[in-house]
């Protein structure tokens, strides 16, 4: 009966994800039980480990099984493209992990850190219409799909094996990720004013000198100096690639 047949099968689902805690189905023999189990685990392990090289050398073998076992037991993705597993973890571990072995406090933003690059590399996001030589004051500018500027507490461009920190420092940790036009990703750190402005060109469709007069508002400083040197900025934006010119 289909019943019997979809009861058949999750009971095997259910014990390949997780032996440990839900009993195989009658009538298969654990040997083999356990060669699906090792090619389904060994598959996903394998893909996380390609787009995670950091954390699973930070954590060590015993605490990096740990987590993807918990991530195979437990989670439930939401999409079947393997090309978009490594988002689904970022995912698992920003909604917290229960595993016997202790997780850093990095671990999450780690993962999205190390998420981002493959992200990029693999984005197929085309340019909006544009004005490559728009006035950047007077009109909107407008950020490249492939640029995108990130807030981390932790300092995740420096974590690895040889540095775990304990606590986070006191200031931010502001980056921009880029995907050059020879198809390089790469990533550089950021002056709070300069983030602020490109967090600003992601949230909103304002000119560039609206952009620069609440700005000014926000840090106290008088839009008359700081017009010159948002201005510049821009300016040198436009010429790395980061911002494409002005919306049309």
């Amino acid at each position: 009966m289909p019943d019997t047949l979809h009861d058949q099968l999750m009971r095997m689902a259910n014990h390949v994800r997780d032996p440990q805690h839900h009993a195989p189905p009658p009538g298969i023999e654990a040997r083999r039980l356990a060669v699906y189990r090792q090619l389904f685990f060994g598959n996903v392990e394998s893909l996380l480990a390609g787009s995670f090289p950091v954390i699973r050398a930070s954590l060590g073998t015993p605490r990096w099984r740990a987590l993807v076992e918990a991530f195979y037991a437990d989670y439930r993705s939401h999409t079947p493209l393997f090309t978009e597993l490594a988002g689904e973890f970022v995912a698992f571990l920003e909604q917290g992990v229960n595993v016997a072995h202790p997780m850093p406090p990095w671990l999450a933003e780690l993962a999205h850190y190390e998420w981002v690059e493959g992200e990029l590399l693999l984005s197929d996001s085309r340019d909006p219409p544009h004005d490559p030589e728009g006035d950047l004051l007077e009109g909107i500018p407008l950020l490249s799909p492939l640029a995108w500027p990130l807030a981390y507490r932790w300092p995740v461009s420096d974590i690895g094996p040889d540095y775990q920190p304990y606590e986070a420092p006191a200031q931010p940790n502001l980056l921009l990720v880029r995907r050059d036009a020879d198809l390089q990703v790469r990533f550089s750190r950021l002056a709070p004013l300069a983030h602020a402005l490109l967090a600003s060109l992601q949230a909103h469709h304002w000119t560039g000198r609206q952009h620069l007069e609440r700005l000014s508002e926000a840090v106290a400083v008088d839009s008359a100096t700081l017009l010159p040197q948002g201005l510049a900025l821009l300016e040198n934006l436009r010429a790395q690639g980061v911002l494409l010119g002005t919306r049309t």
